[in-house]
């Protein structure tokens, strides 16, 4: 069974609600025909009509309270913010009222992590939010059979060594909730264990002792070349001493550009699937979307953001 597939049995085994604010977007009006035909997940498409006018008070009321100290969140902002549906729904699913947010279709990605980061909090043992694809790469023997999970592919610009460690630690926790795969971390550099001398490389090799204070038992390894991160005989020859073996399947990026341009790279030239951007460190379920996604990518989405509240 391929991996989208079984994402997609896994949602349908516990019924979660899923809501989706873009109403108004083609793609997502069709892949919410598509979720419910198929039993992934309970839809809540939210239109401007959906949106009760107490409820919204009720809620504009706790976001200001949530946020008093913020300046730049006043009142005539905070109420132009919950005139769009984006807002109101993150609110919906932070009070419970549904288990998870998709959104980003017509909304950056800016947004769509402001209005998250706001509205559902961030989860305190992570500290920090950023974001992940899981990329199924067909005909692929690394990784696991050409599953793995790139991080951070769109939040947090240069992240330092604890950031590094925050993203790997909540990665590896999507790893064994939704894939059920052992997670084998790699942090990845132009340098293999010292090859070259760097600030940068200095800055990876500390994430992998944070990382290791904060969860000593994962499997993880750190500053490693990509080739000696995926692939075993590439490994042996480079660091043949390290605990992932050339068998990672959770890629750690420098830093943004490299994310970014890593998960692109593999979804055009290696034809891969990428379920993504799946918002970690929140204390709620969100994903979000690309603006040039496609219906199937609306639906997969919904399937992980649905196992995650599960």
């Amino acid at each position: 069974m391929d991996i989208i597939t079984k994402l997609r049995d896994m949602a349908k085994a516990d019924l979660k609600t899923v809501v989706l604010p873009e109403y108004d977007d083609k793609r997502v009006l069709e892949a919410a025909r598509i979720i419910e035909g198929e039993g992934i997940a309970k839809v809540l498409l939210l239109t401007r009509e959906k949106m009760d006018a107490v409820i919204r008070e009720r809620y504009i009321a706790e976001f200001l309270e949530l946020h008093k100290a913020h300046k730049d969140l006043d009142e005539p902002t905070v109420r132009k913010l919950f005139e769009d549906t984006l807002y109101y729904a993150a609110m919906m699913t932070r009070e419970g009222e549904v288990d998870g947010l998709v959104a980003g279709a017509n909304h950056t990605t800016p947004d769509m992590a402001r209005a998250s980061i706001r509205c559902l909090g961030i989860d305190e043992r992570i500290t920090i939010v950023s974001s992940c694809f899981i990329m199924a790469v067909p005909n692929c023997v690394y990784g696991d059979n050409g599953t793995f999970l790139f991080a951070d592919c769109g939040i947090i610009p240069e992240p330092n060594s604890r950031q590094l460690a925050c993203v790997a630690l909540s990665a590896a926790e999507l790893v064994s909730k939704v894939l059920h795969l052992e997670p084998r971390i790699a942090f990845l550099s132009y340098s293999t264990k010292g090859s070259s001398k760097a600030k940068s490389v200095d800055r990876i090799a500390e994430a992998l002792q944070q990382l290791k204070g904060l969860a000593p038992d994962l499997l993880a390894d750190g500053e490693l070349q990509v080739d000696a991160a995926i692939v075993p005989e590439v490994a042996h020859i480079k660091y043949p001493n390290s605990p992932v073996g050339g068998r990672a399947n959770v890629l750690i990026f420098p830093n943004l550009e490299a994310g970014n341009i890593g998960y692109k790279l593999v979804q055009r030239l290696g034809q891969a699937r990428a379920v993504g951007p799946l918002f970690l460190g929140l204390k709620k379920p969100a994903s979000d979307l690309s603006r040039g996604c496609l219906v199937e990518d609306v639906v997969d989405c919904v399937a992980v953001t649905a196992i995650r509240a599960q």
